[in-house]
């Protein structure tokens, strides 16, 4: 089969800008091995220097509104940051620190005096910048920060404060090192109350380098990966900036020290402003999945030309990718990297509908209103989506690349062919842009209810009163669970049902079926454990503590089952032929390989008898035999650039 047919439509309508990151990550190789043979500050230095020239290439400029020097392109602006993914992961967070974070803060949630003013230097990094939100004593609890920005109405000023240890800022990006700015969030306080967290623009950093007055910056040096991104520590002595520092699209404060917001809600505005901020956690989860397609390239592409061992008797060994279990090792990953490849595209799509156009001042105003009303119900769901794709995403990756380095043996453990550091730089990605098990929590709760606001605060208190008050026939009603159990009946056999095990294993509708019932199921006993809980007057907070395991089960139930359906639509709409035929066994090895996994709970539950487990097993085997000549060809599709994949051992010749 050729790859190349596969790639363009793996590529998708933003083939151009990822083929432009491609080349550039070509023409800059060297980066690859920077950190081996430089300096902790060399190496970030050498970041930074490729930073500026992707930048002077123009590709940060495409998801930024053409008013302030950007083209309007925000796809084409996330597949090219994901297309990074495939080089220098440090460049990679580095650019989404920048243009993501800081520069995505000034975009989203300030109005045209920040645009114009800052937003051009952001973009073209002449003014690089910080994303300080988290803090030593707070990381996912955004809403108790504990920096302050206190109004002075004297002087018309805001002073940025770091009270106590915990309130400072930490592993900041751009912060030890190179950023000059920062996007600070903090308790906001006007005439002695607290309106809680909003974000300002503090300078940190004079332009020779210098921390600014007040400001104490320092460096949290050597990390486990990403040593070519200079995280770092913040703390704020009393630091004033001027009113207009306010980032204020959602809320505005006067000179008099008047503060005003057209969303009366301070929960639905706190979570208006971070949702407004959703592309961090779409972008980490696509790239993460593109480290994958790193990892398994290098793997697969050397298991096809490594021999060990062979039938006894035989002058030839075998190619490590002809045994079962090393399929068994690889194949399977591969199947389900493309199952995610395809969620991820379904997920970028959706962020470009709703976020995807330019914004004046007027229209950002309006749109305080708008989210409360007309589509919050759409953000919402985006929110839940990029996080529960962003968890499934990252732990993946941690998981391939784990096992990519296993089955190349000692040779993978060599730093000079990349799973090392692949291995080392994707390790944060399972806890920042949020903890993976607490964004599995978040997709639980939206599952449970489609008014977030009536869950209060996203804390186990709020969400067991929210329960409380709910009858548990309404979760059961949304989950239609009756009415899909007695579809299930003709599809998946009883306990005693052994005749034919092997009926309809590669069915579309069964593979749905079973994944969609696993998270209904899931859903309605978590209604019905939280609702008696409350019932027997039990605390709410213990309520929802002892339920939380099976609240982020019901979370990775339904994530599992939207990525599947991303993937059967994939399918779908692939071109007749080859491409679409090696597509949906992909497909079926990846549905089964799902439903394997998941074997013990579907036989408790009696919706998988032992023959018919048995059969699943035996055809994950077949699917990985009928995957296994065109393994090389699915991971050349995915288009990584030859300097990253053509380690010391793989022969590259072979696959060029």
């Amino acid at each position: 089969m050729s790859a190349t047919g596969l790639r363009d439509y793996l590529d998708g309508p933003y083939k151009a800008a990822r083929d432009v990151v491609r080349e550039g990550l070509a023409e800059h190789a060297g980066l690859l091995d920077a950190g081996l043979r430089l300096t902790r500050d060399e190496y970030r230095d050498e970041v930074l220097a490729m930073l500026q020239q992707i930048t002077a290439d123009g590709h940060p400029g495409r998801g930024f509104p053409k008013e302030y020097g950007g083209q309007g392109d925000l796809g084409g602006f996330i597949a090219g940051f994901e297309t990074l993914a495939f080089g220098d992961l440090s460049l990679m967070v580095k650019a989404g620190v920048q243009f993501g974070l800081f520069a995505g803060a000034i975009l989203h949630l300030g109005t045209t005096r920040h645009h114009e003013e800052y937003l051009a230097d952001a973009i073209n990094g002449q003014l690089l910048g910080c994303f300080a939100m988290t803090e030593t004593g707070h990381g996912s609890n955004v809403q108790a920060l504990g920096t302050t920005a206190t109004y002075d109405p004297a002087t018309e000023e805001f002073v940025i404060h770091t009270p106590h240890e915990g309130a400072r800022k930490d592993y900041i990006g751009n912060a030890a090192r190179h950023g000059r700015m920062a996007a600070v969030f903090a308790q906001l306080v006007v005439g002695g109350e607290s309106h809680g967290v909003h974000c300002l623009l503090v300078p940190i950093r004079s332009l020779d380098g210098d921390p600014l007055p007040g400001v104490t910056l320092s460096d949290c040096g050597p990390k486990l990966g990403l040593n070519g991104v200079d995280n770092g520590r913040i703390v704020f002595d009393h630091v004033r900036v001027p009113r207009t520092a306010l980032l204020d699209r959602y809320a505005q404060v006067d000179a008099e020290g008047t503060y005003t917001s057209e969303i009366e809600n301070p929960d639905r505005r706190f979570f208006t402003m971070l949702g407004t901020l959703v592309q961090g956690r779409v972008s980490v989860g696509g790239a993460a999945i593109n480290a994958s397609k790193v990892a398994l390239t290098i793997a697969v592409r050397y298991a096809d030309q490594r021999r060990q061992f062979g039938a006894p008797g035989s002058a030839n060994e075998a190619l490590l990718l002809d045994y079962r279990m090393h399929q068994r090792r690889l194949l399977p990953l591969l199947a389900r990297t493309y199952a995610l490849h395809f969620a991820q595209a379904e997920l970028v799509e959706e962020f470009v509908r709703l976020f995807g156009g330019g914004r004046n001042e007027s229209e950002g105003r309006k749109e305080g209103v708008a989210v409360g009303e007309g589509d919050e119900h759409d953000r919402r769901a985006l929110e839940a989506q990029a996080a529960g794709t962003k968890a499934l995403g990252t732990w993946h990756a941690t998981e391939t690349i784990q096992m990519c380095r296993e089955a190349c043996g000692g040779a993978g453990y060599l730093a000079e062919n990349r799973l090392a550091a692949l291995k080392a730089d994707t390790d944060v990605f399972t806890t920042f842009e949020g903890d993976n098990t607490v964004l599995l929590q978040l997709v639980a709760k939206g599952l449970l209810t489609n008014y977030r606001e009536s869950f209060g605060k996203l804390d186990p208190l709020g969400t067991a009163r929210f329960i409380a008050a709910q009858a548990v026939e309404i979760a059961v009603e949304k989950t239609a669970l009756r009415t899909l159990a007695e579809r299930l009946r003709d599809v998946v056999p009883n306990r005693s049902d052994s005749a034919d095990p092997d009926a309809g294993l590669r069915d579309d509708a069964y593979h749905c079926g079973m994944l969609r019932f696993r998270e209904e199921h899931m859903l309605a006993g978590v209604a019905r454990r939280l609702k008696a809980g409350i019932d027997s007057g039990m605390e709410p907070f213990e309520v929802f503590n002892r339920c939380q395991d099976h609240v982020i089960a019901a979370g990775r139930a339904h994530v599992d089952r939207v990525v599947l359906e991303a993937f059967l639509a994939g399918v779908q709409r692939a071109p007749e032929g080859e491409v679409r035929e090696r597509l949906k066994e992909l497909y079926d090895l990846h549905a089964l390989a799902t439903i394997e996994a998941e074997r013990a709970w579907y036989i408790e539950h009696g919706r998988l008898s032992g023959p018919r487990s048995k059969a699943i097993t035996a055809l994950v085997n077949e699917l990985c035999a009928q995957v296994r000549p065109y393994a090389g060809d699915l991971v050349d599709a995915f288009g990584v650039p030859g300097a990253a994949v053509d380690v010391p051992m793989v022969v590259p010749s072979q696959h060029e």
